[in-house]
This record gives structure tokens, sequence and C-alpha cells, in this order.
């Protein structure tokens, strides 16, 4: 989703149980003191006091909706789960027929922005399964509760503000405003202050309507790809096959080198042939270590990771844009390997204990743990991949337990 890192699907089911358990008296009280600074907030920024009464006057706390914040997953999702359950055959049929179905809109699009259309069809895909899921919550409600709480009041106390002005502006009615948890908006998900400084008005109605205007959703989103810097006439990346001898130490999204220079060590594309002697900047990711994929990317995966800062999400953005455009199944197969969220935050305890700077023991297999894992690795001669496998976990266990 737009500068926002949250997970959308909220069933009406949870939605149920909040009306079925309301909160304490004593939250109440709370609920309605913080409702009454917002809206007292809200007017002196200058929202319009019928907008402002209109909104607080039909909000109501969800409490699910501090329990979705708050989720920690049982399992860790590997990129394989990941990639699995976004890049399906469906969401590549369906894809083709949509880019083939909106071809002028979204041949104008690219020759504004500089955006393939595959693109923008494969964010699409990723954020609401093309329009068919926005979300079941009233927005201005979720937001109301999540600025009420005290682990991020202000930025979405921030969020809930901009919402007002959207629905001040005309855009879009506060009844129409039914999404995510988080207060994501519409085919895109924009969150509301992404909508506000990019939303577009591309079928002239006088609204920037992302929920019932396909055409003001597309091309917004390209609008924003291109404010966060996407490079026209590039590609994200694609995948590569790596030499028998190569040296995993320089894998990283940290290691930008010049595509000359990959090539030069004798990665190939996924067809084994040679790579371009280019001077684009390329980095080589391994999202599931040595035994997986192997893919090189370049800027403009970095800006798909300004719209959502994931690395399995921008892979999986640019591997749909390739299917949807033609490209066929990866050439290297997904390992199936799975760990749990507590055998995740054990071995960063592990490695943290044998000094190796894993960071804050949380269960994400981010930068810092992935730097860790591969500085362990090359020290007890195993592939210095930086993804954990059972051989690693064990290593790490043993040594730990006789430190």
């Amino acid at each position: 989703m737009a500068l926002w890192l949250f997970s959308a699907g909220f069933t009406a089911a949870a939605a149920a149980q909040d009306e079925a358990h309301p909160a304490a008296p004593e939250a109440e009280q709370s609920w309605d003191q913080c409702v009454g600074a917002l809206r007292d907030d809200a007017l002196s920024q200058g929202i319009p006091a019928e907008t402002v009464a209109d909104v607080f006057d039909n909000v109501s706390q969800l409490p699910r909706v501090i329990q979705a914040d708050r989720a920690q997953p049982e399992f860790t999702e590997t990129f394989t789960q990941y990639y699995e359950k976004r890049v399906t055959d469906f969401r590549v049929t369906h894809g083709r027929n949509l880019l083939a179905s909106h071809s002028p809109l979204l041949a104008r699009i690219h020759s504004r922005t500089g955006v393939p259309p595959q693109y923008l069809i494969a964010f699409w895909g990723l954020e609401t399964n093309f329009g068919a899921y926005f979300g079941k919550l009233p927005i201005p409600s979720a937001l109301t509760t999540l600025a009420c709480d005290s682990r991020r009041g202000e930025f979405f106390a921030r969020e809930l503000l901009a919402t007002l002005r959207i629905i001040a502006n005309g855009d879009i009615e506060r009844t129409e405003l039914i999404g995510s948890w988080a207060g994501a908006i519409g085919h895109m998900q924009f969150m509301p202050t992404t909508f506000l400084s990019y939303a577009e008005d591309a079928d002239d109605d006088g609204r920037r309507d992302l929920i019932g205007s396909i055409d003001d959703a597309l091309t917004s989103g390209a609008a924003y790809l291109a404010a966060m810097g996407w490079e026209a006439g590039y590609r994200w990346g694609r995948e590569v096959l790596l030499p028998a001898n190569f040296d995993f130490a320089l894998a990283g999204s940290e290691q930008w080198r010049p595509l000359a220079d990959w090539a030069n060590m004798d990665v190939k594309d996924a067809f084994g042939e040679p790579l371009a002697h280019s001077d684009i900047e390329a980095a080589l990711l391994l999202p599931s270590g040595h035994l997986g994929p192997a893919f090189l990317v370049y800027p403009n995966y970095r800006t798909i990771m300004k719209w959502n800062r994931s690395a399995f999400y921008a892979l999986s953005v640019g591997r749909l844009a390739d299917r949807i455009a033609g490209a066929g199944h990866l050439s290297t197969a997904l390992p199936d390997v799975r760990f749990s969220t507590q055998a995740m935050i054990d071995l960063q305890n592990g490695l943290n204990q044998l000094g190796f700077a894993a960071g804050t023991p949380d269960g994400i297999l981010g930068p810092a743990t992935r730097n860790a894992i591969r500085d362990f690795q090359q020290r007890n001669d195993q592939v210095p991949d930086g993804y954990p496998t059972e051989a690693l976990f064990a290593a790490v266990a043993t040594q730990a337990a006789v430190r």
C-alpha cells in the first residue's frame, strides 16, 4: 500500500465482534475525551464544521482494529509462502485480461508518467485483487480508534485529519469510505495523506475518487510512482542464474554495483544468456537463500519499495508485472522452508549472544538479522547467503548453549 506497511484484510465477522463486545465504561470515557480532542483539532485546522460533525457524530470505537495493529503471526512467512499467495495463475490471467480491456487508459498513463501498464495492473492485483476487496471497515472509525491508541496515535491522527479533508473536498463521501483496518483507500490502497498529495481526477468528474473510478485510481498510482522516482524505459529487475563459484557475500540490498560488474562475474539471465555490459546500478537479492531463485534488482525496485517497504512485496510486484506482460514461471524452483516466529527469536537471541549483531529479537528476518546470519555462516564454513536453514538453526543453538 502506498506509504504504509500494514495488512489490509479484516473480516466482517471481526467487525461484528466489535459491536458485540463494547468497551468498558472507563475506556468509553477516555474514548469520548479523545474524540472531543480530535474534533477540536479538526476545527482548529480549518475543516468545515459540517464535515467535522458528520464524521465524529458517526464514528465508533473498534477494539479489533487495535488487536489487528498488535497482531504477531505465529509463523514467519517465507518468500515461498508470500510469493505463491500473490503471484497466482488467476492474477496472471486476469491481469492480462485487464491489461487488454484498459489498454487506452493505460497507454495514456504510460505516455504521461513513463510507468508501463503491466506494473499498474500488478500493483492493483496485489493491493485489492483488482478491486475485488477493499476491506470491510468504516475508515473514519478505524482511524479514530487508532488515533486514540497510545502506540501510534499521532501518526493515525494525521491520517484521520487527511480523511476529513478528503470528505470536505467532495472527493469521497463518508459513507463510501470503507476499507482496511489501517485506513487505506480504494483500488490502490492509498493512505489518506498519500491521497491528498497524489490522487488525480482522471475522468474529469470533479472528484478524485479512488474507490469508484478505475481511471482515477490507476492514474493516481502512476502519478505516485513517477513522483517517487520511477525511471521510464527501465524494468524493475530480473531473475538471474549464478555461476558455481559465486561469492554469496556479494548479495544484499546494500550492495549496488554496475550491471557490467555482475556480467563480468558470469552472472547470466534466467535463460542462461549473458547480461548487458551496462552501467545501470544493480543489487543481488536471494530471498530464499542460495537454494532458491536469485534476482538482480534495478533502481525501479527501490521505487516500488517506497510504495511498500517490503522486499517480498517489491519482488512480487515485479514478477507479477513480468508475468502479466508475458513472461513465464521462475526458472529456479522456490524451496519449501518454514520456521516459526519463536524459532527466529531464538535464533536472533543466539546470534546476539555469540557476538553477531542481529538487533532486537522480534522474529522478523530483517537486514540486521540477515547480516548477522551471513557473518555467522562465513565464520562457520556455511554458504554465506544470509538465509536461515535447519543447519544454521542447529549450529547457533549448539554454540549458544555452551557459551
